[in-house]
């Protein structure tokens, strides 16, 4: 009786562990094929474009008049990528810094304190960011600096590396905080000093999981809409310093995409911007992590 039941036991547990394999691969397969059919459906859309519209024209040209018949998007390129760069170089340092003081520094009861209040952090959205920007931030840019607006590369930057602190924040403390104890106690034992112990040993071991949270903060960042429309400016031109007004390719699809049939030149034209924006989103992403292997091998 005993071996029978036994037996049953272990043949559930086996039928448990097929089902539980079918089923995350079943999710698995069904996430691709969501991700794999919005890329197919926006690159399909947006590549008839080059039907009517030369992909020079398209690529390297500034000149942005759809009724004109232009649509030379280089300008919303470079909006897109200098916004996001900025952004990285100002908050990901912030946000290592404050990982670093959260998982090595700040006593228990204050880890539990700013835990929860990171998520929260995360959820505000980002229309809210936006606004206090637009309120706040714009008016002390234009004061302090003697600028005409205030609106620009620079206001929209800086809200987005506030806009990123919390994900970086709170996957590169769980990254240090995963590290082996024992590699930090044997640092300590050999007479390096905590720093040291922190930036030779501690960081190198969390590398994998610090370029996971800025690869997923430049994601956000790129893709940011509605805080960056409201804060750059909205202006199809070259951004010559920190206080030009300028466009991204995000702020402009959400700009004109209401006012385009479907379908249109005007229409694909920004479907293929959308194109382009996961194109490169994805080059980013691959980039910085080609650079992570080779840093931290």
């Amino acid at each position: 009786m005993a071996a029978k039941k036994n037996d049953k036991g272990h043949r559930r547990r086996l039928f448990y562990d097929t089902c539980g394999r079918w089923f995350f691969g079943a999710a698995a397969c069904v996430m691709s094929i969501v991700i794999f059919a919005i890329i197919f459906l926006v690159g399909k859309q947006g590549l008839q474009t080059f039907a009517e519209v030369s992909p020079l024209e398209f690529f390297f040209s500034g000149q942005w008049d759809p009724l004109s018949g232009k649509y030379g998007a280089l300008f919303f390129i470079l909006g897109s990528f200098l916004s996001t760069a900025l952004a990285i170089l100002i908050g990901a340092p912030l946000g290592l810094m404050g990982a670093i003081f959260l998982a090595k520094v700040a006593p228990t009861w204050l880890q539990h304190i700013m835990r929860p209040a990171i998520d929260l952090y995360t959820a505000i959205p980002s229309v809210v960011y936006g606004y206090a920007g637009l309120v706040v931030l714009v008016p002390w840019l234009r004061e302090t600096f003697g600028q005409a607006t205030g609106f620009g590369l620079l206001a929209a930057s800086l809200v987005l590396a506030v806009m990123i602190l919390p994900t970086i924040l709170s996957i590169s403390t769980d990254a240090l905080q995963a590290v082996d104890p024992s590699l930090e106690e044997a640092s300590l034992a050999l007479g390096a000093t905590w720093w040291q112990t922190v930036q030779h040993v501690v960081l190198p071991a969390a590398a994998p999981g610090i370029l996971t949270a800025v690869v997923l903060a430049m994601a956000r960042a790129i893709g940011e809409t509605m805080a960056v429309q409201m804060l750059i400016g909205n202006t199809p031109q070259l951004a010559v310093s920190l206080f030009s007004p300028t466009a991204t390719l995000t702020s402009n699809i959400v700009v004109e995409m209401g006012n385009t049939p479907f379908g249109s030149v005007w229409g694909n034209a920004l479907f293929l911007m959308a194109f382009v924006l996961l194109l490169l989103s994805l080059a980013m992403i691959l980039l910085v992590r080609r650079f992570g292997q080779r840093r931290f091998a």
